[in-house]
């Protein structure tokens, strides 16, 4: 049974690695290499990518997908997309769901790999619908965790409910990296053993059992798993493609992809990565701490952050310690975006008022109210009807309560390009959508999308720094030198020559440091 190698070089790579910074410029010089591999897909739109084109690359996102499908029309390009929430942070009406997944699979988008940050079927299926309708292949997503109220029989419960919505395959997505390799085994093992279906499995490295989970999966019968080309892989990202590729080949379960190949394209991304230094995390090795508090590998940097800027770095390992307390109030929802997002500021705000839930965040009481759909378990009744105020928790899909809103938005973006002179694309729908998903960020974009001067700049590799011309040989002086404990009297005339060397008195050895100070 071949395995099928999808490569996330072109997302999540470059998302975990260095803020989803990466440009179409050092994407389409290797896209060619990339379309002759025989990847079963490539990731390379959705989950933060659109957000960075606009608010940091003044890139045009359709445009990207357009170019990159004229680039790699061999390969299916795939994408992630978060249900209701599209590629925004708020539930869209099915109606902006339905035209944006339209427009997608128009511009070139071939897979799509819907999940919900509930793991909340409702909140998957109109986006699922829409992508079947289409004629793009729908993947189902079991956003993976661990807890209490999380056992092999929700994985089974919501794979049947994906499979019956009416999906192509199954995406088993271990954001966190906490996904144990037997673990990883059983899960895959008992899904195809009682249903027919596709299966694929997407790990992130950050705690050092991905490769482990990978080959358990494959020995289970997994049907496609998720890697970054070498130069591009580990840490808060993945596995590497060519490891795994060395890994199956001559076995049953060999790749059939040419190692040489990669090895080409992990060259390159060598010398690209360099130019986004800047933007590097700070993780070396792996992090174990995400075992416990289940965050998602990017999001440390991003606690670090909060936490420096509110000069309070050194509450890290309280939040870290509040935060799976905040997520059991919150019913043991899964940590992806956005409930990691929501999840870990409220855990913030906790540890820095010093008293929890002093300050609720409007997002945390968005959870509590039920807007963002079901949670694995019930929430906290003491925080939910401290936030409800005496109304009734939506218990309804939350997208059932919005008006069809395209009509709207499209008529205000049409009436804002006229009041400020934008062009829209000729394809204005694109526009349109832009601005729906992200109307602040996305009407700034439009009116700048020519106006590099915008935006962030563009990256420069880093510049060795010269050499220092060596100094001139110190001048005639009398030096005393330790060799073996043993002092010496080294005369140096000019010119650096030594003219002389004599013993000296003994030295003598440092004092024992005292308790407490180090010797330096």
């Amino acid at each position: 049974m071949t395995i099928s190698i999808t490569d996330v070089v072109l997302r999540d790579a470059h998302q975990s690695l260095f803020a989803t910074r990466l440009r179409l410029d050092d994407m389409l010089p290797i896209a060619a290499a990339l379309d002759d591999v025989g990847y079963g897909s490539l990731e390379c739109w959705g989950g933060a990518t659109f957000d960075a084109c606009i608010r940091f690359l003044g890139e045009d996102p359709w445009l990207r997908l357009r170019e990159l499908k004229k680039a790699m029309p061999k390969t299916p390009l795939q994408m992630l997309l978060r249900g209701q929430n599209l590629l925004g942070y708020r539930h869209y009406a099915d109606d902006v769901v339905e035209r944006f997944v339209e427009r997608a699979v128009k511009n070139g988008m071939d897979v799509f790999r819907v999940f919900d940050a509930m793991n909340d079927p409702r909140n998957m299926k109109a986006a699922l619908q829409a992508v079947r309708s289409h004629g793009a292949h729908a993947q189902g997503t079991l956003s993976y965790t661990t807890s209490p109220a999380h056992t092999l029989q929700t994985w089974l419960d919501l794979t049947e409910q994906l499979l019956e919505t009416g999906v192509d395959s199954i995406a088993i997505k271990d954001m966190s990296g906490i996904l144990t390799p037997m673990a990883a085994y059983e899960l895959v093992s008992e899904i195809k053993k009682r249903f027919e279906v596709r299966l694929h499995l997407h790990c992130h490295a950050t705690t050092g059992m991905a490769e482990m989970a990978l080959l358990k999966a494959i020995e289970a019968g997994v049907d496609g798993v998720d890697t970054a080309i070498s130069s591009m892989s580990a840490t808060y990202g993945h596995p590497a493609t060519e490891a795994l590729v060395a890994t199956l080949a001559g076995t049953k379960y060999d790749t059939g992809l040419d190692i040489l190949k990669l090895e080409n394209i992990a060259a390159y991304f060598r010398e690209v990565r360099k130019k986004y230094h800047a933007f590097e995390g700070q993780l070396k090795g792996y992090d174990s701490r995400i075992l416990v508090a289940q965050v998602p590998g990017g999001m440390l940097t991003n606690l670090e952050s909060q936490l420096k800027q509110q000069n309070a770095a050194d509450k890290l390992d309280q939040v870290l310690a509040e935060i799976p307390r905040v997520r059991k109030d919150l019913g043991f929802i899964p940590l992806v975006t956005p409930t990691s997002q929501i999840v870990g500021t409220q855990a913030v705000l906790n540890v820095l008022t010093g008293e929890r839930y002093k300050t609720i965040a409007k997002e945390t009481a968005g959870i509590l109210k039920g807007e963002y759909g079901h949670t694995p378990v019930p929430v906290n009744a003491a925080l939910q009807a401290r936030v409800l105020e005496g109304a009734a928790p939506v218990t309804c899909r939350p997208a059932d309560l919005l008006k069809p809103e395209l009509a709207e938005l499209e008529a205000d973006v049409r009436c804002q390009a006229q009041e400020k002179g934008i062009q829209l694309a000729g394809n204005a729908i694109d526009d349109v959508l832009t601005v729906a998903l992200f109307p602040q960020i996305g009407l700034k974009f439009l009116e700048n999308r020519h106006n590099p001067a915008a935006f962030e700049p563009v990256p420069q590799a880093e510049t060795a720094q010269p050499v220092a011309k060596a100094e001139k040989p110190a001048a005639s002086g009398i030096y005393t030198v330790e060799v073996e404990g043993k002092a010496f009297v080294v005369k140096v005339s000019d010119g650096g020559d030594i003219s002389q060397v004599s013993a000296s008195a003994p030295v003598a050895a440092p004092a024992s440091a005292s308790a407490g100070t180090p010797v330096t």
